[in-house]
């Protein structure tokens, strides 16, 4: 009768008071929390405020017409759940209103037990649409790529290709580009895709431990191992590994990663019995492991190991036609996952979107698409919410210039140095190791001025 455990809310629209009335009386009745409009306008003013689960909505009605209505509140809401009504009933009617993204279409006069039969279903498929998108995200399957540009369909056939093989891939890109997307999409198309997904970030791992991370370790061979425990390799037998900024890896680290690939084999941390593992590597990194490896920071023969199949991942920047494809995808994803109101981007909105640089690319889009979702007023988001909700990112430079009205040269030297290191962060989406080392800084070193200077993420 509701949509879970919580009371589903019905929006009726009708302009005639009497089947509003009586609707809502029958709906009141069993259970429902019911919203009323009379006519096509007030409903779509009233959705992004009620957020129903559902809409019974009228076919004819003065001024906006039940099928234009329909048509807007897709345009809304495209995961809007609406079943149309009307005394007119003819199949031409009931086949466009269908087409137009009715979940069901009811004849008056309304048959009390029908209707409600209708409800339930449309409610019922709502709430398996949810559950499964809630599946596909705890899977880390929420996502595929989206993009019709050339760079896009590039990564998608190197993934075909690659996929069905056991071959180790090395993913590059940017921040936000989507790295991890591309390693599972692999494992999807592997013949291990029934075998364990295991990830592990090798730059928010500490030095001192990264190596018990990956390998395991056995009880007491260093403060805190208070028990045998397996690493990420054993976890990932028989499936895949997603080493993701492989670049941090420590000297040591490198070297028992390039023993793994070579031998099949590792050797927990304390122990001395070697342990078999199947498993195929996926890598990924935002550095130049070329230079990284002239500067002596890695392994050439590691490299070359993981570097069988490279994939490059392009920066939204060299992929903004797809931006307004990638703005449409993200109000559907977060409408569903989050229980936001879906909104639609004016066109104007969308341009504004689509010239911005995106230095934090498809990640910071998507964050962006979610605050603006939040905090628009209207039922679609317009270019003057866009700069002013969610200005461009050089106003991160233009916030921090407020050092410039310091009364002592300390002061300004702080507040210069806070702005630039909030600037830095900003630029490499808030990867202190990477952000680090681009500084020439240790990372223990920006942790301090982090907390010294209070800096938090937007």
């Amino acid at each position: 009768m509701t949509d879970g455990a919580s009371i589903a809310r019905v929006l009726v629209v009708d302009d005639e008071p009497g089947i509003r009335d009586a609707l809502t009386q029958v709906l009141e009745y069993e259970k429902y929390e019911v919203h009323s409009a009379g006519s096509g306008n007030e409903s779509l003013r009233l959705y992004p405020e009620v957020r129903p689960e559902l809409v019974l909505l009228d076919v004819k009605m003065e001024g906006l017409d039940g099928l234009d209505t329909l048509a807007r509140l897709r345009e809304l809401d495209p995961t809007a759940y609406v079943i149309m009504i009307s005394g007119h009933g003819t199949i031409q009617t009931a086949v466009e209103a269908t087409q137009r993204g009715a979940f069901d279409f009811l004849e008056k006069p309304l048959d009390t037990d029908r209707m409600l039969v209708s409800l339930r279903n449309a409610l019922a498929h709502r709430r398996l649409v949810r559950e499964n998108v809630a599946l596909r995200e705890a899977t880390g399957g929420e996502q595929e790529f989206v993009g019709a540009s050339r760079a896009i369909r590039d990564v998608l056939a190197m993934i075909d290709k690659v996929g069905a093989t056991d071959s180790r891939v090395l993913v590059t890109g940017e921040n936000g580009t989507g790295k991890e997307l591309v390693a599972r999409a692999i494992h999807r198309r592997s013949r291990r895709s029934q075998g364990p997904f295991v990830e592990v970030n090798c730059a928010a791992i500490p030095t001192e431990l990264i190596e018990s991370e990956l390998f395991g370790h056995i009880k007491g061979s260093f403060t805190g191992a208070v028990a045998d425990r397996a690493g990420k390799f054993e976890q990932a037998d028989g499936g895949t590994l997603f080493l993701d900024e492989v670049g941090d890896m420590s000297a040591a680290a490198q070297a028992k990663v390039l023993r793994a690939l070579e031998e099949g084999v590792v050797t927990r941390v304390g122990g001395s019995k070697p342990i078999a593992v199947d498993v195929r590597v996926v890598a990924a990194t935002n550095q130049d492991l070329e230079a990284g490896i002239r500067e002596g920071r890695f392994r050439e023969d590691l490299y070359y190991r993981l570097n069988v199949v490279p994939i490059r991942l392009p920066p939204l920047g060299e992929r903004r036609d797809d931006i307004p494809l990638l703005v449409a995808h993200f109000v559907g994803l977060v409408s569903a996952r989050a229980g936001v109101a879906a909104r639609g981007f004016d066109d104007a909105a969308v341009a504004r979107l689509r010239q911005r640089d995106w230095p934090g690319n498809v990640r910071e889009l998507r964050n962006t698409v979610e605050r603006l979702l939040i905090l628009a007023g209207g039922p679609t988001v317009s270019v003057d919410e866009v700069d002013r909700l969610a200005p461009p990112h050089d106003d991160v430079s233009a916030r921090g210039a407020a050092f410039l009205g310091c009364e002592t040269f300390e002061e300004f030297k702080q507040e210069a140095e806070r702005a630039f290191l909030e600037a830095k962060l900003e630029d490499h989406d808030w990867n202190v190791s990477e952000t680090a080392r681009k500084l020439g800084m240790p990372r223990s070193n920006l942790y301090k001025k982090i907390e010294k200077y209070g800096l938090t993420r937007r």
